[in-house]
């Protein structure tokens, strides 16, 4: 249960920070944005627990120490932290949005008799997200991942996400292009799939998830390699962004596509790319050992 899809929730767990406010008196409160967003994280995490020091019921300052929480792997913590941001805070779809993060990273860390109620309390969490702000498209984004990634029994299905793919759509028909190209690629409609991403990008022709869906169908399913290849390249040359797939994925994919050309010289320095970029890409390094 939810074994198969980890990659999945810890991309629900670094959701980027919408914004950066100030969290109480300004002194202290510039301190720690500075501090954050130099990414001086230890340093952040003590101004800011001077703040709910002073302040307790200072919602943002308990979500920042979630997400601090998160980026030292503390799920534990930053399921507190999320928790108290979230009561202290309940019309804030973003907070719920955290917390089912938070509770999808438990989940995948839970033993097999604990996995279902943290399923639940995610996909929870993500409902009321959308029930507290029908707009919020990373509400949505992440409900949809939720319905696609699990299994019927913790409440997923490809019919729900279907439904919430068309949710994003409606406001914001890019990113339901995605949704929707995704959910072709994992029916096996691969046509489908690339005709969907193809569509979109005659509006948005440098839209890099888009970029990296045509990739990304085309090493999976070794359908129009050139173009994936094409599509891949470009994403090297932009800057991924929110949930896009890192430049190292794309590296990844472009060595996939390589292999079934039937080049290992290039796939190998894709790799061998890759894993410049994150040395702990345990996909490229499993790739890598497979082409030497």
């Amino acid at each position: 249960m939810l074994s198969h899809t980890p990659m999945h929730f810890r991309s629900l767990l670094l959701l980027p920070l919408l914004a950066v406010p100030l969290l109480a008196e300004e002194g202290l409160a510039e301190q720690a944005k500075a501090l954050y967003v130099a990414g001086r994280f230890p340093e952040a995490k003590v101004a800011i627990e001077k703040i709910v020091a002073a302040e307790p019921n200072n919602a943002e300052a308990h979500f920042y120490l979630g997400d601090l929480a998160l980026k030292r792997n503390e799920v534990e913590e930053a399921v507190k932290q999320f928790e108290t941001a979230a009561a202290l805070a309940p019309k804030k779809a973003d907070y719920q949005v955290a917390l089912g993060g938070a509770y999808g990273q438990a989940a995948q860390q839970a033993n097999v008799f604990s996995k279902f109620g943290w399923a639940k309390k995610c996909l929870a969490a993500f409902q009321k997200a959308v029930e507290i702000e029908p707009d919020n498209l990373g509400a949505h984004q992440a409900l949809f991942s939720y319905y696609r990634a699990a299994p019927s029994i913790v409440g997923g299905g490809h019919d729900k996400a279907v439904a919430e793919a068309d949710e994003i759509r409606k406001r914001n028909p890019i990113a339901g292009a995605n949704a929707l190209g995704q959910l072709y690629t994992d029916d096996k409609k691969y046509e489908e799939a690339f005709a969907v991403y193809e569509a979109a990008l005659k509006t948005a022709p440098d839209n890099y998830a888009l970029l990296y869906g045509v990739g990304r169908a085309a090493a999976q399913t070794g359908l129009h390699l050139d173009r994936g290849e094409q599509t891949l390249r470009r994403c090297l040359e932009l800057k991924p962004a929110g949930e896009d797939a890192p430049l190292e994925a794309a590296h990844w994919r472009l060595g996939n596509i390589a292999e079934k050309k039937g080049d290992k010289a290039a796939a190998k320095a894709e790799y061998e790319a890759a894993l410049a970029i994150n040395p702990k890409f345990k996909l490229a390094a499993e790739s890598l050992a497979k082409v030497k």
